[in-house]
């Protein structure tokens, strides 16, 4: 049995499986709508049930509280129809442009630029890359059928000449698969991906200047971001003015700092402010301090005519979507996050 999804205001229908997640069967059919972890625990695909019914799965409080469910509101990531149901939501344009590949890639290279940093480039087949948006993430699929969800770090045309991309893994001591990357991963080793996911990346209709805001390994899509609009910007001969947030506890956390500061010298349009929340004596730090999403708010006081994309913790990108748009004037329409839910976090028990 099948049932019917409808999205309003766009109008756009498909179909559901019976038991099947909306957001699953929207993926399968490329259809644009806006999610971050797939795994009930980010609340990115909350969207308004205007028609129908649905039974939810397994989900966080904090992605989807009682109230919100009894006002209507749903997970699309963990919401089966249980009739034809309608929709308010925003369609994404863009976020079902690729289609979603299984894959097998070669670890060809393992940089360690901090203790619990991995900076891990990934080799795909000839002449077979990957097709994403930068911002978009791809799922490891473990031998067990255990996923890890990690963000390319490397625009799409980087591709071009050698497919592969760069993902940036913090270790979770404990984690099944980052103490595999830390511990035992050698060179060679054979991997399978799925991707690409998400509807993190670029609205590249808008000239509204931009804000990249980044905690800790939040930084990988943001320099993927950074590298797209530097090749754009060449064949277009403009580009958005950008600023880069990254905050970081110390120096160390700064992994890609010399990289960073490159970029922004390099590129006229395309500002840097690194911020640690918690500067180590040895550290000789003279730069900004606190939490970063405050000290874009001290510096950007006034958001309205600009756009967010931000990612990293999920405290920080809850903090940052409440206080930027209750304080300083961002559309709500105009934030854009990837939350980097751990399996801890999805699964707290």
């Amino acid at each position: 049995m099948t049932f019917t999804a409808t999205v309003q205001p766009s109008g756009t229908s498909f179909q559901v499986d019976r038991d099947e997640p909306i957001l699953a069967a929207a993926i399968r059919q490329g259809i644009g709508l806006p999610y971050g972890c797939k795994d009930g625990a980010c609340g990115s695909c909350k969207c308004k049930l205007l028609e129908g019914r649905v039974i939810h799965g397994a989900h966080q409080a904090k992605a989807l509280s009682d109230a919100e469910e009894e006002a209507g509101f749903v997970l699309t990531c963990c919401a089966a129809p249980q009739t034809d149901v309608v929709l308010e939501a925003r369609t994404v344009a863009g976020a079902g442009e690729f289609p979603v590949r299984k894959m097998p890639c070669r670890v060809n290279r393992i940089e360690r630029p901090a203790a619990d940093v991995a900076l891990l480039h990934l080799q795909l087949p000839a002449n077979d890359r990957l097709r994403y948006h930068a911002g978009q993430y791809i799922e490891f699929v473990l031998r067990d059928g255990s996923r890890r969800s990690y963000s390319m770090a490397n625009a799409p045309h980087t591709q071009e000449q050698h497919p592969g991309i760069e993902l940036h893994i913090r270790h979770m001591p404990g984690g099944k698969f980052t103490d595999h990357v830390f511990g035992a991963m050698k060179e060679k080793e054979i991997l399978r991906l799925e991707g690409p996911f998400g509807s993190f990346f670029l609205r590249e209709d808008s000239a509204k200047p931009m804000v990249l805001l980044a905690s800790g390994t939040g930084f990988a899509p943001i320099k993927a971001i950074v590298e797209h609009l530097r090749h754009t910007a060449k064949i277009q001969d403009a580009a958005r003015p950008a600023v880069v947030y990254w905050g970081c506890r110390s120096c160390a956390d700064l992994y890609l700092h010399d990289w960073m500061l490159q970029a922004a010298d390099e590129l006229p349009w395309l500002r840097y402010v690194p911020v640690l929340s918690e500067p180590k004596p040895d550290d000789g730090w003279s730069g900004r301090t606190g939490f970063v999403h405050q000290v874009l708010m001290a510096d950007l006081p006034d958001l309205s005519g600009h756009q967010v994309y931000a990612c990293g913790a999920p405290v920080m990108v809850e903090s940052a979507q409440r206080d930027l748009v209750a304080y300083c004037g961002l559309p709500a329409e105009e934030f854009y996050a990837d939350s980097f839910t751990s399996e801890a976090d999805k699964h707290p028990a």
